[in-house]
């Protein structure tokens, strides 16, 4: 296992048409939306929701629509970030031709992508338990505020966590009036894979016959500690794939990676970018 400069990115590309890119949560740092781990892959925030918390538990359900009242603007307002707008114009000009991301915040389709996978679902869309109804969730906001004036005095300063999540006063969680859906009363899910709920198994079949017929895999900002993502990393080489990552810190994959590019994404692709651009 080498260690190599963000120069090796050029030579990784180079003659590659059918590249598939996995990216993760460090790709929309710079966009404002936090992360979960840092750099050595630790966990550095307060437990996610739970999949089976929020079916089963009313409570968890107050908690998670109170958060995300809070959190969601941030991921609504966000503009992607430098790598989202290379990875795209990557997409477009040919190298690459499938982007898995396990983010929920759809900026790789606000930077252009065309050719994305959603793993873990999209924080834009609400869904239906029972009758599977699907609601924009910007929707579901101004339906929040209705059913639950008090949330226009709580602190909108408040630290945002991850995919829309947000740190607030548990105080609160008891006076939350949660969304119900309009066509059969049922309770609203934001159309997401929380922790603990599986990726659908098409989702992950259709990514494997993808690799099957890949040149190349490349990982960007992602530790791969969620075994979701990891898969495909140990999948690409057992199929021997050419594997590159670019992420600033240590992955659960480093064993199987060839080409490790210690850095920032912005960094490494507005280079890459720049280079094609005067080349």
């Amino acid at each position: 296992m080498a260690e190599f400069t963000k120069t090796s990115f050029y030579k990784f590309l180079e003659g590659k048409s059918r590249v598939v890119v996995l990216t993760g949560a460090g790709i929309s740092a710079g966009a404002g939306i936090p992360t979960y781990r840092d750099q050595q892959g630790n966990w550095q925030r307060s437990d996610p929701i739970q999949h089976q918390d929020f079916l089963r538990q009313h409570t968890s359900r107050q908690r998670y629509w109170l958060r995300s009242y809070i959190g969601w603007p941030a991921v609504a307002k966000a503009s992607p970030c430098l790598s989202h707008r290379a990875l795209a114009e990557l997409e477009s000009s040919g190298p690459v031709n499938l982007i898995v991301t396990q983010n929920v915040d759809r900026l790789h389709q606000k930077a252009g992508a065309n050719a994305v996978i959603d793993l873990h679902g999209r924080l834009d869309r609400v869904i239906c338990l029972s009758c599977k109804r699907l609601y924009a969730r910007s929707a579901i906001q101004e339906k929040l505020k209705t059913l639950n004036p008090f949330l226009e005095t709580l602190n909108q300063e408040a630290d945002i966590a991850p995919d829309g999540d947000a740190n607030i006063e548990t105080a609160w969680v008891s006076e939350m009036t949660t969304p119900r859906c309009e066509h059969c009363d049922g309770d609203l899910k934001p159309d997401v894979v929380f922790f603990g709920d599986n990726v659908p198994k098409s989702i992950v079949q259709s990514i494997y016959r993808t690799l099957d017929d890949a040149d190349g895999f490349l990982i960007v900002g992602t530790s791969l500690k969620v075994f979701s993502g990891f898969r495909f990393c140990r999948y690409a080489s057992e199929r021997h794939l050419d594997i590159a990552s670019i992420n600033p810190g240590v992955t659960r994959g480093d064993n199987l990676i060839a080409t490790h590019i210690h850095s920032g994404a912005d960094e490494v692709l507005a280079d890459y970018l720049s280079a094609r651009s005067t080349a």
